[in-house]
C-alpha cells in the first residue's frame, strides 16, 4: 500500500547545515526504494540562496515595474535577476523564465517562511543538490533511495497551486505509456505521466507549508531508477502551443 510520511524538523535551516544528516537524525526508518521529497525553501536555506532585501539596490527598471505593480522595487530586482526573460506582466503579477527553464511567478522567489525583508531564490542547480543529496544519504544510510526536489507553481488555466519537482535523482521523470493498450486493446499514442510531479502534489498533502515539515517520503511506490533531469520535464519552443 502506498505510504506518504511527514517528516517533521524542529530546528530552523541555516546555510551550511548537513541535510543529510538533519533527515538521517529526525527519521530513522528509511528502506530501499523509499522516494525523499524535499521542500526547496530549505534546499534555498541550506545553499545560502537566501537575500536580505535592505542589501539590494534596484535598477530604474525595477523601480518602474515596482511603482506600476505595486511591489517592493527591491523585490523586483531579485526577480529580474534570476530570470531568463519576461512571460507576462499582468495584474501585479511577473511570470518569468528563469535560468532554469521554469515559467513560474516571480522567478520562484519567495518572501514566506522566513524572517521580515528577506526573501528566498531557487537553488542554482536542483538536480545537482538533489543527487548530492541522496548520494549522502545512501552513504550514512547504505540505503537504495530516490531524492525529488519540490515548490508551490501555479498553473495556467486552474486556480490554486500544487507541488511541483524541480530536481530530481534517481527516479524516471515520466511514466510513458505510449504503445501500450488502454482497456479496450488500442494503443496509447501520446500519454506521459509526469509521476515526479504527482509524487510532489502528493507529499505536499503531508508537508503543508505551515508544520515545519520540510521532507516526506514515498513509501511502496513502484518506480524505475535512471539518471533523467528535471529538463526532461520542460517542454521545448517547438511543441509549446503557449511562447
Amino acid at each position: 500500500m502506498l505510504q506518504i510520511i511527514p517528516v517533521p524538523v524542529k530546528s530552523d535551516i541555516k546555510k551550511g547545515d548537513d541535510l543529510a544528516q538533519i533527515f538521517i537524525s529526525n527519521f530513522k526508518d528509511l528502506q530501499d526504494g523509499d522516494i525523499i521529497v524535499i521542500a526547496q525553501k530549505i534546499v534555498s536555506k541550506q545553499e545560502g540562496k537566501v537575500i536580505e532585501l535592505a542589501q539590494v539596490i534596484p535598477s530604474v527598471l525595477s523601480v518602474s515595474l515596482g511603482a506600476e505593480y505595486n511591489k517592493d522595487p527591491k523585490l523586483v530586482e531579485v526577480i529580474l535577476s534570476e530570470a531568463k526573460r519576461i512571460v507576462r506582466l499582468e495584474s501585479g503579477i511577473i511570470i518569468t523564465e528563469t535560468r532554469h527553464g521554469f515559467v513560474c511567478a516571480n522567478s520562484g522567489v519567495d518572501e514566506s517562511n522566513l524572517p521580515q525583508g528577506f526573501a528566498s531564490m531557487l537553488p542554482e542547480n536542483p538536480d545537482r543538490s538533489a543527487f548530492e543529496f541522496a548520494q549522502k544519504i545512501s552513504a550514512k544510510s547504505h540505503k537504495k533511495i530516490a531524492v525529488i526536489i519540490s515548490d508551490t507553481f501555479g498553473r495556467p488555466f486552474r486556480e490554486g497551486q500544487t507541488n511541483v519537482a524541480i530536481g530530481v535523482a534517481g527516479i524516471k521523470t515520466l511514466d510513458d505509456y505510449e504503445g501500450k493498450p488502454d482497456a479496450y486493446g488500442r494503443p496509447l499514442r501520446v500519454t506521459k505521466i509526469a509521476q515526479i510531479d504527482e509524487l510532489c502534489g502528493a507529499a505536499e498533502l503531508v508537508m503543508k507549508k505551515t508544520k515545519n515539515c520540510p521532507f516526506a517520503i514515498v513509501r511502496n511506490f513502484e518506480y524505475e531508477p535512471s539518471n533523467d533531469t528535471i529538463q526532461t520535464l520542460i517542454r521545448s519552443k517547438n511543441t509549446d502551443l503557449f511562447r
